[in-house]
């Protein structure tokens, strides 16, 4: 088969060539590009031919995937599929696979940084030190004690219950199906009215899917205990922005974290959540570790494999 890496996976080119050294051994051919582009022509220029493609965060639309009528796979190295057009896949008998699972640790550890910045006020902390200020109005809160809760309890949310059940604090869980795991954890299940109405800090794990899309909606905020605070690591679509910045400006939520919005940074500077008051942003790089990379890596590697010894991995479509 002919397989093409669309874009880099930010791992040495070193390990690039030993992933995909067993596939040309095995009488595949394999090209890899050294830069990204979301441009549909270059996309379909570069995909020219290939029986299976591997891509990371690149928008694969259908006006690509219907210009590639060998493509049979299109590997995503990521765990949300959302950018891919999946319907399009489906039309055309495309399989689609993820890479779920190779950024677990890293996501978990990030949103507990994050919420640790937002109760501590880290980022004010900082500028307080540069600015030559003492720690006056920098007085922060706990974890240890508080009633957290998770919504969407997979692998990414069942870790950050355990993280957080490890600081002490009560875990309420989320989900259309409770899992045991987290069960296992120490977590107790909530209707989402409930959870939202008794937790001090939110954390949300979604996939983005048209029922998750804007489902924390100024609605929900508005349900969520004074003084809580949001933090989202999952998807940007998933809250409503501009509802969470007035909740932060009436002073109805006591602080928010966001590390992923409904466009990949740069962000327009027209973003509510820029000016947001007792906000933390990163620009998405839950996921970006040198560890979860070269994870991420092999799964991909890993499918395409599978795939071509016909016993598929991972499929999401």
């Amino acid at each position: 088969m002919n397989i093409a890496l669309l874009e880099p996976l930010s791992v040495p080119d070193k390990i690039v060539a030993e992933l995909s050294a067993p596939l040309v051994e095995a009488g595949h051919s394999f090209k890899a590009f050294p830069t990204r582009t979301t441009d549909p022509n270059e996309l379909r220029e570069r995909a020219e031919g290939a029986d299976v493609v591997i891509i990371a965060n690149t928008p694969f639309p259908a006006s690509v995937i219907g210009a590639l009528p060998k493509l049979k796979l299109v590997d995503v190295a990521f765990t949300g599929v959302d950018l891919v057009d999946i319907e399009a896949c489906r039309n055309q008998g495309v399989t689609v696979c993820n890479c779920a699972g190779y950024s677990d640790a890293a996501v978990a550890e990030l949103v507990m940084g994050l919420t640790v910045d937002v109760l501590r006020r880290v980022p004010s902390g900082q500028q307080a030190v540069r600015d030559g200020g003492t720690s006056e109005g920098l007085m922060g809160t706990e974890i240890a004690g508080k009633t957290v809760g998770v919504i969407g309890t997979g692998r990414i949310g069942t870790r950050v219950a355990r993280l957080f059940s490890a600081f002490g604090a009560k875990v309420l869980g989320y989900a259309r199906h409770p899992n045991p795991a987290c069960m296992d954890a120490g977590v107790s299940y909530r209707g989402l009215d409930a959870l939202l109405a008794e937790s001090d800090i939110v954390t949300l794990h979604l996939p983005l899917t048209e029922s998750t899309r804007g489902f924390i909606d100024a609605e929900k905020i508005a349900a969520m205990k004074k003084g809580a605070v949001l933090v989202n690591c999952a998807r940007g679509p998933i809250v409503d922005a501009t509802a969470l910045a007035d909740a932060l400006v009436s002073g109805h939520l006591g602080g928010a974290a966001v590390d992923v919005f409904d466009q990949e940074p740069p962000l327009d500077p027209s973003c509510p959540l820029l000016s947001a008051p007792r906000m933390v942003l990163t620009p998405h790089v839950g996921y970006y570790t040198a560890e979860a990379m070269e994870r991420r890596a092999k799964i991909a590697f890993a499918n395409v494999t599978a795939f071509c010894e016909g016993n598929p991995q991972n499929v999401v479509a």
